[in-house]
């Protein structure tokens, strides 16, 4: 086995965290990946892993041979997919990784045309609402909402953020229509939460004339970790929420949802939709599935009709 491939091979060790997850993720025999992960020990003359029993753990060499070890294996899987997508029939494996809720409304019916029109080409997705590292677990392409971090991938804004205030019919029946933000966050919320991620905060103007945003902060017996299940408790009068529109499957009035506070001034916190991916120049298989995506979506969004005349709401274009 050539050092190319036992390198490969001590990568999946570590990211899959043990030695049987790694033969079990490549159908070998555990023994045999322990006989290749020590050649390549005996081949480098370093050691690499600590190992006990029941786990091991890097050494301080195995840490820089690891980070190394990443950038070659991406590297040669780019000129693969780089070779694979200019034969006469385009193929090659994109392995993409989003939100749940935005692969599974957006995404999905996306990669199902984009299927149809290459046959060839096989498309591996994964949906955490967790972020994954993006070049440690080898994707090629991420799809990112909110404020991207620094870092050194490479970003394309795909569609901006808006957002919505709702709240169901019966809500406001139950506990009247607030008139002022305070009056707002008086009322029991439906909070999304989700790990080390709580979206709690809204950025709204004082008044329907002021220019100063303030922080209000949400406040329910609700918290949930899923997108679908919070608007699912918004339509069954547990509390208001703050939504991206894109979030929304259909028109609220369907819904029997109704917008709050539209006459104030909402941030949209410099966030956006994002694809993103770990090189700059991406092979055409990649351009041509966020193309298709982009043209799925529309401009403006189409999702931006699920809410009537959202663009005179929210001081949206001011």
């Amino acid at each position: 086995m050539s050092i190319t491939n036992q390198l490969s091979l001590f990568l999946d060790v570590v990211q899959q965290g043990s030695f049987a997850k790694a033969a079990a993720l490549q159908d070998m025999d555990n023994s045999y990946l322990s006989k290749q992960i020590k050649k390549l020990e005996t081949s480098l003359g370093i050691q690499l892993l600590n190992r006990s029993t029941r786990s091991f753990s890097l050494t301080p060499v195995g840490e820089e041979i690891l980070t190394q070890a990443q950038l070659l294996i991406g590297t040669l899987d780019q000129i693969k997919n780089i070779a694979d997508s200019y034969h006469k029939t385009p193929k090659g494996h994109i392995r993409i990784t989003s939100s749940i809720a935005f692969g599974q409304t957006y995404l999905q019916p996306a990669i199902s045309r984009y299927l149809k029109k290459f046959p060839d080409v096989k498309i591996t997705l994964s949906l955490d609402d967790k972020k994954s590292d993006i070049i440690a677990d080898h994707f090629d392409l991420a799809f990112r909402i909110g404020k991207l971090a620094e870092s050194n991938l490479i970003a394309k804004k795909i569609a901006k953020t808006n957002f919505v205030i709702i709240a169901s019919e019966e809500f406001i029946k139950r506990h009247g229509l607030p008139k002022t933000p305070e009056e707002l966050i008086a009322l029991p919320a439906v909070i999304y939460s989700n790990g080390d991620v709580t979206l709690d905060q809204m950025q709204l103007s004082e008044s329907p004339t002021s220019d100063k945003f303030n922080i209000y902060r949400m406040k329910g017996n609700y918290k949930v970790s899923d997108v679908k299940s919070m608007v699912g408790a918004v339509k069954d009068g547990i509390g208001y929420t703050m939504v991206d529109l894109f979030n929304l499957e259909q028109p609220i009035n369907e819904s029997k949802l109704v917008p709050l506070l539209t006459d104030h001034k909402i941030s949209m916190m410099d966030t956006g939709i994002y694809a993103v991916y770990p090189h700059r120049n991406q092979t055409p298989l990649i351009t041509e599935f966020i193309n298709l995506l982009q043209t799925n979506i529309g401009e403006p969004p189409f999702w931006e009709s699920h809410v009537p005349n959202y663009k005179q709401l929210y001081n949206v274009n001011k």
